[in-house]
């Protein structure tokens, strides 16, 4: 039997059909999903209550390889494809979407390990289960210093959306680059230099700030500094800097912050038809005599939500597949890949909404409760969906791209 991917050996039943030593690294981790899901489908009404995973939900994650997904392999990561992440954060949307998107956050965080120069990376990723958080914005200023003969950064700011901050070990934060004369620094072509810091937990204030419709538990606060030192080691551009070779590091960060919230919102809508057709089975409406599933409207609903759903993630899988191997076999992702990762990415998550507002209004009255999943299906796909990173504004630029139209492509 092979060595398994993650630090604590564990036997692996035969739920795949097929013997453990055949399992791949996405079975493994599909697996982990798997043996989580009840303890993550139990949690789903105290993360929201707390506005925030608890430290033992998000260590649990991390002890299943979950958090490890884009860690480099030379900092005892995983660096797995991207298709096996899009499997492993809709798996936990199924379940838990607060959970989701706090795995989705955390791995594309650690990517930055991925930039990092070699000794200050061994030193960050030296605890394999950890935890990482941060806004790649440049919503920070950094001016350069020296403390106690160690070059660095004096770090001031406060960045929005901080999901997975409150149970991060080391959160980023994006920062413009000021100058002796407190004007911000600019590279060779014009743009302000943007450079993300790692900041260690303990240096972070996070603030209350996360009352919201949907995706509740993502501990999604505001987080500052304030006159923070990094040091010049533990900061990375991932615009300008030149990452390690491997081809999840040539893969756009953008591309797959989006193609996260896609997944989860893929695995809300998953777990949305889901949760009709179980309820259908039992549901008698008012004034009928017949099931619900028995109507031909239902039978209708699931059976159109069923295409969208499939053809929105087939979409993004074709999408996600074809600029992975292009990350391995030449090397450069194309513009003409990365626009058809940022449109599958939208269209995905606005299919999706689609879907649950679908399946949530065929269910009647009974999915207004807080005891139907379908109520939290729709808060949270509806939060998922306002990402900057899936807006209407995507449509735009891809569609320029497809009528050959001058593009600023910096974003994809």
């Amino acid at each position: 039997m092979k060595k398994s991917l993650f630090a604590n050996e564990r036997k692996i039943p035969m739920t795949f059909g097929y013997e453990p030593s055949e399992l791949t690294q996405r079975d493994e981790l599909l697996y982990a999903c798997q043996e989580l899901t009840p303890i993550l489908q139990a949690a789903n009404d105290t993360v929201e209550k707390e506005r925030h995973l608890s430290n033992e939900l998000a260590e649990r994650l991390a002890q299943a390889g979950l958090y490890r997904m884009f860690v480099p392999r030379a900092l005892g990561g995983l660096e797995a494809d991207v298709h096996t992440f899009v499997a492993v954060v809709e798996k936990l949307a199924q379940a838990n979407a607060a959970a989701a998107w706090c795995t989705f956050i955390s791995n594309t965080s650690t990517i930055i390990g991925g930039y990092l120069p070699n000794p200050e990376a061994k030193l960050l990723f030296e605890n394999p289960n950890i935890k990482m958080a941060g806004v790649f914005a440049p919503r920070g200023t950094a001016v350069r210093t020296v403390v106690d003969g160690v070059s660095g950064f004096l770090v001031n700011g406060s960045w929005m959306w901080g999901s997975a901050s409150y149970n991060a070990d080391f959160i980023t934060g994006g920062c413009v680059i000021l100058g002796e004369d407190g004007k911000p620094e600019k590279l060779t072509d014009g743009t302000l230099e943007n450079r993300s810091m790692v900041f260690r937990a303990e240096q972070v204030s996070i603030a209350d700030t996360w009352h919201t419709l949907g995706l509740r538990g993502t501990g999604s606060n505001e987080y500052s500094v304030k006159n923070a030192f990094v040091p010049a080691g533990l900061s990375a551009s991932i615009l300008t800097d030149v990452p390690i070779p491997g081809a999840l590091f040539k893969f756009p960060v953008f591309c797959i912050l989006g193609v996260g919230i896609a997944a989860v919102a893929l695995g809300i809508a998953r777990l949305a038809i889901d949760s009709l057709i179980e309820l259908a089975t039992k549901k008698t409406p008012q004034g009928s005599a017949r099931l619900l599933a028995e109507r031909a409207s239902t039978q209708q609903h699931v059976a159109r939500a069923e295409a969208q759903l499939r053809s929105a993630r087939a979409f993004l899988i074709d999408a996600v597949d074809r600029a992975w191997s292009a990350s391995t076999d030449a090397g450069e992702i194309s513009v003409a890949l990365r626009r058809d990762l940022r449109l599958a990415t939208t269209h995905a998550s606005e299919e999706a909404v689609k879907v649950v507002t679908r399946v949530y209004s065929c269910a009647g009255g009974s999915a207004i409760f807080d005891d139907s999943p379908l109520q939290r299906c729709l808060r949270d796909v509806l939060t998922a969906s306002q990402h900057m990173m899936v807006s209407e504004s995507t449509y735009e630029l891809t569609g320029r791209l497809y009528l050959g139209l001058p593009t600023n492509s910096a974003m994809l």
